[in-house]
């Protein structure tokens, strides 16, 4: 047992084998993730974060989950003709070197069905899958009602 466990140390050591934390970390990081908070009775809201790829290809978001809505997933914004629409997206292209911001009036993770009011001050977990990085769990903070940003961003 001594020498299987010495073995397995000297591989990782040499590089031969991949470091279990090397393993583990995700190469997509959560930043600044935060909700507004819903009225009584509001069935949908919006989740807003940073998304930063610490890898060295192109990435796509490909699926969002949480236990506080029915279903979520990413839509874009688009003003047309003085009109401002919402519409799904099939993936959200995740570059690395530049952060991809998801805020009010564009890219953003709409949540529908909602399974009870976002309050201000809680939070609520939620996972993004990745084509590469894979499944990347966070937590999101709910802001108060008509916020335009997280209170634990620099300038909000």
């Amino acid at each position: 047992m001594l020498k299987s466990f010495m073995l397995s140390a000297l591989l990782a050591a040499s590089g031969l084998v991949p470091s279990i934390a090397a393993a583990q970390a995700p190469s997509v990081e959560v930043q600044h993730a935060w909700a507004r908070a819903t009225p009584g009775g509001a069935r949908a809201a919006a989740l807003y974060m940073t998304l930063v790829n610490k890898g060295a290809t192109d990435d796509r978001l490909v699926v969002v989950s949480t236990p506080v809505a029915g279903k979520a997933e990413v839509h874009s914004t688009t003003t047309q003709s003085g009109v401002m629409r919402m519409a799904p997206v099939e993936a959200l292209q995740v570059r690395p070197g530049t952060p991809t911001v998801l805020q009010p009036g564009g890219y953003h993770v709409m949540l529908m069905d909602l399974k009870g009011p976002l309050t201000a001050g809680q939070s609520f977990s939620f996972s993004l899958t990745f084509e590469k990085a894979g499944r990347v769990d966070a937590t999101a903070k709910v802001e108060k009602i008509g916020a335009m940003g997280p209170a634990d961003m620099p300038g909000m």
